[in-house]
């Protein structure tokens, strides 16, 4: 076990945990989710394996949870029957027989794609299926996404105040931005070592690319298109937010901060969500709004966000054609990315995915042996039908937990908790390799599952 500078930031994070509580202290675990590519500590014995800062203080929270007097009723009522949590464990229970079995079940039948140390380095390499390393980490990405949900949704599920939750997003929306400008600045100044000490994991580290003169803003992960998918979660519970607590003056705020994050990460795919998102969140509210007790202040807001996006969309239109380092980045980013090398193996991928589906009869290869660039299609490729279609049923289990009423600030908070969870979604559907959708993905939805419960429980008493 090899530790490193940022070590101290998950024992600070852990200590604030077990002080605090799981609830209370729910802002140090947010706080630690911008540091993607911060080790709370290496293992060279096992290849160089890197366990995060986030991924430890992850297995804290469940642990804290556990510890609690009354914790296995609590957890009990987390994982009942045909609700978020029961749906999840059936996902970690086929995930863990595909990634142990399947591999060997079909080994030799297909090829895949995969991570393989090559003459030239790791790379991306096309072999034929068979149990890998690959397995096992994706199982325990996966396992410690089931620990953040459970842990939160159990902790949050006891008290319906929606204060600790709103303080862990305001600190991770500050975290977050604050990391993306210092490492812009000190890329500009040539001092970008000063983010050496987070800056341990064992990742291949993309802090130095540029797209078309201007630095891709990394931040505390090791690249764009991760810095750019933490920002849709993060924009889309403050737009949620914003539009359903008129009186909230830390909203406004938050939301512009992470509007910019999303701009400035030159993510190809974070701008084609971005884009995904707000359309798709712009027709639920105008359809939500169309009855006549529709609240004036969301009629507007729906109103004036159309002709502020056909603004914009003319104005891009307009630059894109006349000025040139505008025609150079959107070509780079956007409308020439299929046509790269890396769009057209990108997409290589989702055909061997599929492939990989239909050769295995629908059952999958097994977790973490397919890689592809849509999370629906390294779903069906890793998990098969059985498990993809669990998944989605916990995806809609968490999107139709009740918010509570509308006029109550707490469901203000539940709505946008799950509008981070879509605009996240918007990205992965897009390019996510892994049926994996990260520690921050599962910690919105974990804490909108438990405040969900808490106002049934509180209506109910």
């Amino acid at each position: 076990m090899e530790f490193v500078p940022s070590s101290l930031l998950a024992l600070a994070a852990i200590v604030a945990l077990a002080t605090l509580g799981p609830r209370r202290g729910a802002w140090a675990f947010f706080a630690l989710l911008p540091f993607g590519a911060a080790a709370a500590f290496n293992l060279p014995a096992l290849g160089g394996a890197t366990i995060g800062v986030a991924d430890l203080a992850a297995v804290v929270v469940f642990g804290l949870v556990l510890l609690r007097r009354g914790a296995g009723a609590s957890v009990i009522g987390t994982l009942r029957p045909w609700q978020p949590g029961f749906l999840l464990t059936l996902v970690m229970i086929v995930a863990a027989f595909s990634a142990i079995f399947l591999p060997r079940i079909f080994a030799g039948e297909t090829e895949v794609f995969g991570i393989a140390r090559t003459a030239q380095g790791t790379g991306i390499v096309r072999y034929p299926l068979g149990p890998s390393t690959g397995n096992i980490t994706q199982l325990f990405r996966l396992g410690l996404d089931f620990c953040v949900f459970v842990g939160l949704a159990t902790a949050f599920r006891r008290v319906s105040d929606t204060g600790p939750a709103l303080t862990a997003l305001i600190v991770a929306t500050l975290v977050h931005v604050a990391l993306g400008w210092i490492d812009v600045a000190t890329f500009a100044t040539g001092t970008a070592q000063i983010l050496d000490p987070i800056r341990t994991a064992n990742y291949s580290m993309h802090i130095t690319d540029t797209m078309a003169g201007i630095k891709r803003m990394v931040g505390g992960f090791p690249e764009a298109s991760s810095f750019g998918y933490f920002s849709l979660g993060l924009f889309g519970f403050w737009l949620q937010y914003w539009i359903s607590t008129p009186g909230s003056r830390a909203a406004p705020w938050m939301l512009v901060l992470s509007t910019v994050a999303v701009l400035r990460s030159t993510s190809s795919a974070a701008y084609l969500a971005l884009a995904v998102f707000v359309v798709v969140f712009a027709l639920y509210t105008v359809f939500r709004n169309l009855r006549p007790e529709a609240e004036r202040r969301s009629v507007v807001l729906t109103a004036g966000g159309a002709m502020l996006l056909m603004a914009t969309l003319v104005a891009a239109v307009a630059s894109y054609q006349l000025v040139e380092p505008v025609t150079t980045f959107l070509d780079r980013a956007l409308f020439q990315k299929l046509a790269t090398d890396s769009g057209v193996e990108r997409l290589s991928w989702n055909t061997q995915a599929l492939i990989n589906f239909r050769d295995t009869w629908g059952l999958g290869a097994g977790l973490g042996a397919v890689r592809a660039s849509n999370w629906v299609i390294a779903c069906l490729g890793s998990i098969g039908v059985v498990g993809t279609g669990l998944f989605i049923a916990f995806l809609a289990s968490v999107a139709a937990a009740p918010s509570g009423p509308r006029h109550d600030p707490r469901a203000g908070v539940i709505r946008g908790l799950k509008a981070g969870c879509l605009a996240m979604m918007s990205a992965a559907i897009l390019t996510h390799s892994t049926p994996d959708l990260g520690l921050f993905f599962f910690a919105l939805a974990g804490v909108a599952t438990g405040l969900s419960r808490a106002l049934v429980l509180e209506s109910v008493n």
